[in-house]
């Protein structure tokens, strides 16, 4: 049998593609750990439903000036040297803050820091992608994946950890544990990339500029982007995914213990299922639908988000059984949509500009995605379902956007000789 372009891709990748992606499992370990427990451990620690999301809405909101200055700063001091120095104060410093924490002021103070990763954000991705093979985006951004779920295997030690020392003390010790780990990955990593060769000639165009001259010209950039109605579109979907995981990530371990009353030790061994179901649909489904244009992925993508939150929120207590269903929809949901919609964001993009475009991107999605945190606190107040009743109706305009998107490509492909890309043409 031909070998598996999977295994084929990660075995050939070189160069900062290969770094990027074989150092991300030190970083998703730790992640994984904590973050089913994260939302838990502040309702411990006696901060409410509606701080929880007031929390989430202010890093948004400061994720916004963080990443309209992204751009500027990946472009000035080079792709390399801002990912080290930016990974280092979002990912290190809060990690330390919250296994100290003892009530909502360590939190804010935690997120106020952490929203600096916008910038390793776009300095990271421009790393990751301006000297890649195009033809092997999605199964480079299929890795990527690959490596933040296959560190879930790790998530029943915590589950494991919580029923014997309960859940405060456990995520204390997480969170210095990912405090450890990050710092080491950011360090081995920035040991083995190279600065781009994009990055050498923006940092050469941009020598002699003060940094906040430079964003003199994202007006220029942000006019390109709302002429571009290929890439106008494909933002908005993103918009739709960012608000829906925003969500989903805050408030489903609430919902789940407690309007469903599953123990919070066994959150773990749900997650881990979740990510063995994204694992088995990377390596077995994947493959075969790499090649395939967008348009029909992100729509079964979409329909399965709609169904998974539709039977999430109508389920009876304790019903294991139908929430492990429920999760699989979920997990193949998102297995489809995360890779194809990072293909398109990269490809859509001018590559000329690709950092301040990416910068824009992220401020338009942040400032739209930021009140959502807090409304969403305040609905889970009222009824723990309520969020996820907006995640079905937001994944439903998500859908409908498809379509659109999917018109507005074939379209510039045809109209302005784009390359035909799979990944860019209807």
């Amino acid at each position: 049998m031909p070998e598996n372009p999977l295994i084929s891709t990660l075995k050939n990748l070189r160069g900062n593609p290969r770094a990027c992606v074989y150092t991300e499992p030190m970083w998703g370990i730790p992640y994984n750990l904590f973050a089913p427990y994260a939302s838990l451990y502040m309702l411990a620690l006696g901060v409410t439903d509606s701080q929880i999301g007031l929390l989430s809405s202010i890093g948004l909101a400061f994720q916004v000036v963080v990443a309209l200055l992204s751009g500027a700063i990946t472009d000035k001091f080079g792709r390399k040297r801002t990912t080290l120095v930016s990974d280092l104060i979002a990912w290190s410093i809060p990690m330390f803050i919250y296994a100290v924490s003892q009530n909502f002021f360590y939190f804010l103070a935690a997120v106020i820091v952490g929203s600096v990763w916008r910038i390793s954000s776009t300095s990271w991705l421009c790393m990751l992608v301006e000297d890649a093979d195009q033809s092997q985006l999605v199964h480079i951004y299929t890795w990527i994946e690959i490596a933040g779920y296959s560190a879930a295997f790790f998530s029943p030690i915590a589950g494991l950890l919580i029923g014997k020392f309960s859940l405060i003390p456990t995520v204390r010790g997480l969170y210095l544990f990912a405090f450890i780990m990050m710092t080491a990955k950011f360090l081995v990593m920035n040991q083995y990339v190279t600065e781009s060769h994009q990055g050498k000639m923006r940092m050469e165009e941009t020598r002699h500029q003060p940094l906040f001259s430079l964003l003199r010209g994202y007006r220029g950039v942000f006019l390109q982007v709302l002429r571009t109605p290929r890439t106008l579109l494909t933002v908005s979907i993103q918009l739709v995914m960012s608000i829906g995981m925003t969500i989903a990530n805050t408030f489903w371990a609430i919902l789940v213990t407690g309007k469903l009353h599953i123990p919070e030790a066994n959150i773990a061994y749900f997650f881990f299922f979740r990510s063995t179901a994204m694992l088995m649909f990377f390596f077995l489904i994947m493959p075969r639908i790499s090649a395939m244009r967008f348009k029909r992925p992100l729509l079964l993508g979409f329909l399965g988000l709609i169904a998974s939150q539709t039977l999430l929120i109508s389920m009876p207590e304790k019903n294991y059984l139908l929430l492990l269903f429920t999760i699989l929809i979920d997990a193949c949901s998102l297995a489809l949509i995360n890779p194809f919609l990072g293909s398109m964001i990269t490809v859509n993009v001018d590559p000329q500009e690709r950092a301040r475009i990416m910068a824009i991107i992220s401020v338009v999605v942040i400032s739209l995605t930021s009140p959502f945190g807090w409304i969403a606190g305040r609905l889970s107040e009222v009824n723990r379902a309520l969020p996820f009743v907006l995640n079905i109706v937001l994944f439903s305009i998500g859908f409908l956007l498809v379509p659109v998107a999917a018109w507005a490509v074939k379209r510039a492909s045809e109209g302005e000789n784009l390359p035909p890309d799979n990944l860019a043409v209807l």
